[in-house]
């Protein structure tokens, strides 16, 4: 038991560290969102939600300017006041937006909050015993080097998430009668809407995919589904 004490208890640590940003998120958004109100956009959800054989489709507008949408790990879904300036303003269309909201539902319905709990104390786990490994081999290195690798490995697992959500809202939106081309046309412009920093960050080290990748798995996906 005593060996096994350097993996559990960043184990034990990293999940009350989830839970704790968890409540906060949670919070944050209880503090800062109001419902969505656009009979546009509700149109589009109502399709979405006819599809799936659900009632509604709640979304709630987060009072931040960041152009993003976000699934909170109770299952609610978000687009911020930023993004939807955008859409008021004309930048973005409401398929568009319905991709969004689509690609967050995608996060919900495959369990990506609770994956991200249990990758993320796996992570802090991983993270030490990595440290202890190449500390025997490169003292006062270690822990610079097991932050790289353990950033690697959880980069990975979000842009594998990305790629399954931009899959499932991609079916949703066909299914639905929305169609593709809003999620598409989007990330074209995503880059610049979001002004990400993407070019200037090695592929490894990315959280999302980059666009023309996000691109080219769907128009894969939709030739697949014929």
């Amino acid at each position: 038991m005593t060996k096994l004490l350097p993996i559990l208890l960043p184990l034990i640590y990293g999940l009350i560290l989830y839970r704790f940003s968890v409540w906060r998120t949670h919070r944050e958004l209880d503090s800062k969102s109001t419902r969505l109100a656009d009979p546009v956009l509700k149109a589009k959800t109502d399709q979405m939600a006819k599809t799936l054989d659900l009632a509604d489709i709640p979304v709630h507008i987060y009072e931040i300017q960041p152009v993003n949408g976000l699934a909170a790990p109770d299952g609610r879904i978000f687009i911020t006041r930023g993004f939807y300036d955008e859409y008021r303003q004309g930048r973005v269309t409401a398929d568009e937006i319905a991709s969004v909201i689509a690609h967050e539902l995608g996060h919900v319905a495959l369990g990506h909050a609770r994956k991200r709990m249990i990758d993320f104390s796996g992570q802090n786990a991983l993270r030490t015993v990595l440290t202890m490994m190449i500390s025997r081999f490169l003292p006062g290195a270690g822990v610079y080097v097991a932050r790289i690798l353990t950033k690697m490995v959880a980069a990975g697992l979000s842009r594998g998430d990305e790629y399954e959500a931009d899959a499932y809202a991609t079916a949703l939106l066909i299914k639905s009668g929305i169609g593709s081309d809003g999620q598409k046309s989007l990330f074209d412009k995503l880059d610049t809407l979001t002004q990400s920093r993407a070019g200037v960050m090695p592929a490894w080290l990315m959280s999302h995919p980059k666009s023309a990748d996000r691109i080219a798995a769907i128009e894969k996906n939709e030739a697949k589904w014929g």
